[in-house]
């Protein structure tokens, strides 16, 4: 049998496999979600660097934000990692959900950066 964590890890590569021949060189937005926060990261795979970041840790949205387990943070997050990967020179990234389904606060998360103004 295997357990919840071997399960999570093999969604999580079966989708970073499935990102990697798609890619083309664009870096990945990767989704991390707790039960408490949520986190955001630009990474450039080719360079091994992390471009952009951004979480419901961060001092401009603790302030703001009631709590950080709502679909409202990851939205906020997600405009939030939106405008720094613009100031870091990404307008265009690969959407990496991890082993989490798209749906909920990973969405969220998904939509608002769209909105503003990255592309995935």
């Amino acid at each position: 049998m295997l357990n919840g964590q071997k399960l999570f890890n093999r969604r999580r590569q079966r989708a970073r496999t499935k990102i990697r021949k798609v890619a083309a060189g664009r870096p990945r937005l990767s989704v991390h979600r707790t039960n408490q926060h949520i986190y955001a990261q630009v990474i450039d795979d080719a360079q091994g660097v992390t471009m952009a970041a951004a979480s419901t840790l961060d001092a401009d949205l603790r302030k703001s934000l009631k709590i950080g387990s709502n679909a409202e943070a990851a939205a906020q997050v997600g405009k939030l990692i939106a405008d720094r990967a613009k100031n870091a020179g990404v307008e265009a990234v690969i959407f990496d959900r991890g082993g989490f389904l798209f749906h909920g606060r990973i969405k969220a998360l998904a939509e608002a950066a769209r909105e503003a103004g990255l592309k995935f």
